[in-house]
């Protein structure tokens, strides 16, 4: 159930990070759970005759840590109408730890710029922003 903002409240202005280590394990898990056997995802010596040079995790994956911290954050009402811009800036390999959060902007009450970074180089894997519709009467 989600959580309902008084009018009085405020919105956070960094979004609870969520962490997630990524193992060829948790990958294959998430391939059954989404019916994704994409080869780029599970057979490491098909990937590394790819572009991508090896393994990648879905990034399906990834975007969910974004929802997961919106959730924490906000609450699972949050996510009815909110939108959300991102753009995939480079791929996920094992053993990579992510941690996705968000920024609210100064400037735009009830937008949050976000992001999927990995912990061990800091560098991002996605980034974007989302839009929380209400946000800004204090109903999210």
């Amino acid at each position: 159930m989600g959580r309902l903002m008084t009018p009085m409240s405020t919105l956070p202005d960094i979004l609870s990070p969520v962490r997630m280590k990524i193992e060829p394990a948790v990958i294959a898990a998430y391939a059954e759970l989404t019916n994704d056997f994409n080869p780029i995802h599970l057979d490491p010596e098909f990937a590394s005759g790819t572009p991508m040079g090896g393994v990648i995790a879905h990034g399906t994956m990834s975007i969910g840590l974004i929802w997961q911290a919106l959730q924490r954050s906000l609450g699972s009402a949050a996510f009815e109408q909110s939108e959300l811009d991102i753009r995939f800036v480079k791929p996920v390999r094992p053993g990579e730890t992510l941690v996705a959060g968000g920024q609210a902007r100064p400037d735009a009450p009830g937008v949050y710029d976000v992001w999927v970074r990995a912990e061990d180089d800091g560098g991002d894997r996605i980034v974007g922003s989302v839009r929380v519709p209400g946000a800004a009467a204090g109903v999210t």
